[in-house]
């Protein structure tokens, strides 16, 4: 199996436990990892033997944009689900990191990574 990564979409978001952190925003990063086999792509050095990175990177945006989740678990497994749902993939992981996590100390960030497969009868 290939791999297609993109790494670190940024986003400014309403997503965490304390109203506060749903009414104010931070900031989130977004990876994802999709794992399919890329050899046509490869062959034919065209896009529609592939998945659009720009089209994946649309979405997990707008399920950003659109949501206010709770949990970082939430919004990962929401993104893992709409690319699985739109993209012919064999497995994807979503990493999502939070900075400024109020937790009482100081850290560089929150992070859950998710990793999912397609559900096939």
């Amino acid at each position: 199996m290939d791999t297609i990564r993109i790494h670190n979409m940024s986003f400014y978001g309403h997503h965490g436990v304390e109203a506060s952190e749903r009414d104010l925003g931070g900031r989130f990063h977004v990876d994802v990892e999709l794992g399919l086999d890329l050899r046509a792509a490869g062959e034919s050095d065209e896009v529609g033997d592939t998945v659009d990175y720009k089209a994946v990177y649309q979405l997990v945006s707008g399920i950003q944009r659109a949501n206010r989740f709770r949990l970082l678990e939430a919004l990962a497994q929401a993104c893992a689900q709409a690319i699985l749902d739109r993209f012919d993939v064999e497995e994807v992981t979503v990493r999502v990191r939070k900075t400024g996590v109020p937790l009482g100390g100081l850290i560089d960030y929150a992070e859950v990574e998710i990793t999912r497969r397609p559900d096939r009868p």
